[in-house]
């Protein structure tokens, strides 16, 4: 039966440890990883979690429209692992250089950020597979000191609600042990 589980938690929390466990429940996994290697600690953090992934899964790099790519790659796979929501709200940030960033109005990057989720969800319904989406909760620190900070929290916060609310369950990691919070027993 078709379920989407979204996974939440701080960094170093065990969200994809979690999602793997749970993956590896599945014949068939299609991974979609977000990651893009910007430097060598990114290259040397992107192998580790490569290794650590059974060699079986196919693998889907992308770091922008997630869900159209999501359904060109699909080859009827039992899952789909999305790890995580965390870069693709910061790939869409960061795709300006700083000084186009500085002119972009916060209504124009959140809807661009909408629309990722969005195109995501209408992939959620139309695809057959179960899905595992990977996200960090940033919102429980002190705000941040930048509009860049800012905004990345705020819209990321956005993005996770809308997550959750088209998700079968909803788990908040927390030193490694799931909590859930969606459905609530």
């Amino acid at each position: 039966m078709k379920k989407i589980t979204l996974i939440l938690g701080g960094a170093r929390s065990g969200k994809s440890r979690l999602a793997q466990e749970m993956a590896n429940q599945s014949k068939t996994v299609l991974f979609v990883a977000t990651a893009s290697a910007g430097d060598d600690d990114m290259r040397l953090r992107i192998a580790k979690h490569q290794a650590e992934r059974p060699g079986h899964w196919r693998t889907l790099e992308t770091g922008l429209h997630i869900g159209d790519k999501i359904d060109i790659a699909f080859q009827n796979e039992e899952l789909v692992l999305i790890d995580c929501i965390t870069l693709l709200v910061s790939n869409v940030l960061c795709q300006y250089a700083d000084d186009q960033f500085a002119t972009q109005s916060e209504e124009k990057l959140e809807k661009q950020v909408i629309e990722e989720i969005k195109e995501l969800q209408e992939c959620l319904k139309s695809l057959p597979a179960s899905f595992i989406i990977v996200s960090n909760e940033v919102g429980m620190d002190i705000v941040p000191e930048n509009r860049l900070g800012r905004l990345y929290r705020d819209f990321l916060g956005r993005a996770n609600q809308m997550l959750a609310s088209s998700a079968d369950e909803v788990f908040f990691m927390v030193a490694g042990i799931p909590l859930r919070v969606k459905p609530q027993h």
